[in-house]
């Protein structure tokens, strides 16, 4: 039995993360149900290194997955086809990169953007509407790709200390969501964020660096980092792309 959390204390805690449930369960890494969205019990959980994940119809579900999927922003890798798009639209401003400008916006459209191998969203109603408010204090940010007015794809991802979990991407374009990834990864190189939070394995994210990680070593990253200060100004000013060999033209 997996422990329910009360609706009305956001400051209930978590059970221990190692009472998830296990592989040979139907749904591994699965710890307790119930509760709400509120920042409070949202904080709560990230900085246990547990996020929220279900379907309409069904309660609010907490997560501590085992492995744990990571994206060392030093290990970041991308193809030689990405560098180019990237320099040619830096040289030619064929895009722009934006951030927190229209972070509603990104939530809705990766909310109308399903997951590799899953028929519609697991991003439901409540959790666009939590993570928007979550936003609003500051906590949740996107990272946009913009081609002229046009919003072409993005990203976004909440931020405690000197941690950046991602929580979801969509593209309109090709490459855009790339693009976004990308200027994240050279936003927390410049600003001692060593670790990207990806949730769950992908071959896509390994192709671009990511890689499992224990519970026990993401708990205890966790625990070094989260109480750090976090970036006082989120913006993306061009001469960050040089984290990654990258320069526009002077």
């Amino acid at each position: 039995m997996i422990a329910w959390l009360p609706d009305d204390d956001d400051h209930a805690p978590f059970p221990d993360t190692r009472l998830a449930l296990g592989p040979d369960s139907q749904a591994p890494g699965l710890l307790a149900a119930g509760g709400s969205l509120r920042p409070a019990r949202l904080r709560a959980a990230y900085e246990r290194g547990v996020f929220p994940w279900y379907s309409e119809g069904q309660p609010v579900l907490w997560w501590s997955t085992q492995p744990r999927m990571v994206l060392p922003v030093a290990e970041f890798r991308f193809s030689r086809s990405l560098r180019k798009t990237i320099s040619h639209g830096l040289h030619t401003h064929g895009f722009e990169i934006r951030v927190d400008t229209e972070c509603a916006r990104v939530i809705a459209a990766c909310a109308g953007t399903p997951r590799a191998g899953q028929n519609g969203t697991w991003i439901v109603a409540p959790m666009v509407h939590a993570y928007t408010r979550w936003h609003a204090e500051g906590t949740v940010h996107s990272f946009e790709t913009w081609m002229g007015s046009e919003l072409v794809g993005g990203l976004y991802g909440v931020n405690l200390g000197r941690m950046f979990f991602g929580e979801s991407m969509f593209s309109h374009r090709s490459d855009a969501s790339k693009i976004a990834l990308a200027a994240l990864v050279c936003f927390c190189r410049q600003h001692r964020i060593e670790w990207i939070d990806c949730q769950q394995e992908t071959a896509h994210l390994a192709s671009m660096g990511a890689r499992p990680v224990s519970r026990e070593m993401f708990e205890r990253h966790l625990s070094q980092v989260v109480g750090d200060d976090a970036p006082s100004r989120w913006f993306y000013d061009v001469s960050l792309w040089a984290q990654l060999g990258l320069h526009p033209p002077a």
